[in-house]
This record gives C-alpha cells, structure tokens and sequence, in this order.
C-alpha cells in the first residue's frame, strides 16, 4: 500500500475536506474550513516529494514537470476516492487532495432547494452552477445527475477534470469522461458528445469561449447540458459568460443565452452555528421571459429585482438565503453577515460587537 494512504485515510475518518502535503510542515486536514495538523512530524523535501510522487502515474509526472502541476483522481481500496491537485512550489513539490465521498450524496441530504429537481426535467437548455473553488459546486451536480439517474432512462454523458464521483448506472446510461485522460479538453469533448447520442451532458468547467458557445450549442440543438463557473451570483455569471467573448460578439452571446440559459445557482458555504460542519446557501435564477429580455438587452443589474420578486418560481437571492439559515439558527451568522451584499439585516443577530461597525459604514465590507 503506498504510504501516503495511511494519511489520507486519517484524513477521511477525521471528516475532513481536504488533505494537504507540504514541505516543512505535517500532513494538514481541512476540519470545518479551518487547516488542522495530523498528529505527525514535519515533512522534509524527500519525504513530501516522495508521497506526492505516489499519486501520480508516469504520465501525470511528466505533465507535473512540464506544466508545474497537474489534476488527476486518485482512488485507493484503504482511503477511497480523491481529487488531486499536485504542484511544484518554492521548496518542492506538493499536493491537495480533495476527499469524494464513498456515496454520491442526495439532493435531500445536501438541503438543495427543492425547485433544482425541477431542472433536471428540462427538456434542454443550459443551466449552470457557480461559486467560488470548494464551495460543493461538483457535489451539487452529482446530487442532480443522481436523481436523474434515478428517475429517468436516458443517455448522460459527463465531461470532468478530473472525474470525481463515479456514478453507477440505475435507469441511466452514464458515460464519464475525463479531460486530459479521455479527450484532450472541455471543448473537444463536447465536439464529440454531440455525436454520441446523449440526452444530457455534464460540462466540468465552462473554461474559455469556446467551450462556453459548444454548451450553448448544445443547449440550441436540443439537450439538457449542466456546467459550472467560478462566478458569484447570477447577474455576474451572465456577464462573465458574456465579457468572455470579443466586443463585437456580445450581441449574439447575449442572444444565445436568453434563448437557452435555463437556470443559475450560485452556491457559499458557510459556517455551521455549532462550528462543526458547513451549510450551503444558495442563490437561484429561474430564467423567465423577462429575464430574456434583461440579458438581451445587457440590462444585468435588473436582475436582482427579478430574482426578489421571483419567489413563487423558486427564486431567490443570496442574501435571503442566508437570512433564512441565521433566522434558522443553522448557520453562524458572523460569517454570514461577512458574505452578504446587504448587512443591515444581519445586525440583530451579530455575536461579535465590531462587526457592527461595518453596518455604520465605519469600515468597508469585507464580503
């Protein structure tokens, strides 16, 4: 068994997110967003390159040592299933590795608003998940491509890189492909998906123009597509998905996405009121034919008011979501008030008295 095993298996028995190798430091497990030391010494320039080393097969060395890093899965009978990011830095080389649960979970059991189970009945179009890097963005999908895979017999096909849940077939076909190992990127891959027949296609990353109007593309010509980006907030994703492209293509971008955005659900994780654990919050887009309008016209920043007034569909920002969590009593709601655009209503409930300076004005949001 290689040695690096038995760190990442503590790590998973811990609960952990994350597991971090670095040199001059112990092995670190993420525990409820903060780095916790692995009761072991710290790991020297030999040791730590010779553990990372273990993730890798030659051909994930030599990218490594070409590019300076490299993404892959690992998977082990004593540890299970990681994401890894494997890099060289200042002092050698070193890894984060991302724990995949043994089961991909539920949409019940992730607390996802309900009306996401309504996107995976849509015939076609685009709808996207978004948020920050480690925000549960590909665990959101998983849940989704799960019920579909539960609830219908069709063809899914998914893009990733790397892959980390492996679905099992239930009523489905599930087809996964991995960037790097199966094709040679998003866009390829999604060249080729047009011409295996799927129903609905999982884009890992909507990385770069092209791969953004193959997802339309897709979308147009009569599929259900799923992709992610690194945005917050859904006027923001529709301008990203829009400023991606040269000026003089604006107009058609724009088009496309009113035609076939469906849905935007941007996704924050945030503390747990009893510190153990993290809860999402969401913000959730249901595109309406006013909707369209405001994206063809490049009126984004009408979007919020929509999504206000969108209640009965679904809709909802994130400040509201994570209102209701702290009215709840499930998340902290010093973090909370940190992530919101509108601070004003997280006042009442603040522990921590000079966070209510930033309410005053005293000092700038640090959301």
């Amino acid at each position: 068994m290689p040695r690096i095993d038995a760190f990442l298996e503590i790590g998973r028995q811990q609960g952990g997110s994350d597991i971090h190798f670095a040199v001059g430091l112990p092995p670190l497990v993420r525990l409820d967003a903060e780095l916790v030391p692995i009761p072991y010494r710290e790991l020297n320039e030999n040791e730590c390159h010779d553990l990372v080393r273990e993730l890798m097969n030659d051909e994930h060395w030599e990218t490594c040592k070409k590019n300076g890093a490299v993404d892959l899965s690992y998977e082990s009978e004593a540890a299970g299933r990681f994401r890894i990011n494997a890099f060289h830095r200042r002092g050698g080389l070193s890894a984060v590795c991302r724990i995949i649960p043994e089961q991909v979970p539920s949409m019940a059991e992730l607390g996802l608003p309900r009306v996401l189970s309504q996107f995976g009945k849509l015939s076609n179009g685009l709808v996207l998940v978004t948020g920050s890097t480690g925000t549960g963005k590909s665990t959101t999908l998983a849940a989704m491509i799960r019920e579909i895979n539960e609830r219908e017999s069709l063809n899914i096909l998914t893009l990733e890189d790397p892959i980390e849940f492996v679905h099992q077939a239930k009523r489905c076909q599930i087809v996964q492909r991995e960037v790097g190992t199966h094709v040679r990127s998003f866009s390829d891959g999604l060249r080729a998906a047009l011409r295996a027949d799927p129903d609905v296609i999982l884009v890992g990353e909507l990385r770069d123009p092209d791969t953004v109007m193959l997802a339309l593309e897709a979308a147009e010509t009569g599929h259900l597509v799923f992709g992610t980006l690194h945005t917050r907030g859904a006027a923001q994703t529709v301008d990203r998905m829009v400023d991606a492209h040269p000026s003089e293509n604006h107009m058609q971008v724009r088009h496309s996405l009113a035609e076939n955005l469906k849905a935007v659900v941007s996704q924050e994780l945030i503390r747990c009121a009893d510190g153990r654990g993290r809860r999402a919050a969401h913000e959730v887009l249901v595109v309406t034919v006013a909707i369209q309008q405001m994206i063809r016209e490049g009126k984004t920043f009408q979007i919020a008011g929509a999504i206000t007034t969108g209640k009965r569909l679904g809709m909802q920002l994130m400040d509201q979501s994570l209102l209701s969590l702290v009215r709840a009593g499930e998340i902290d709601p010093d973090e909370a008030f940190l992530k919101a655009e509108d601070k004003w209503g997280f006042a009442p409930f603040l522990t921590r008295p000079e966070l209510l300076g930033m309410v005053n004005g005293e000092f700038k949001a640090a959301s």
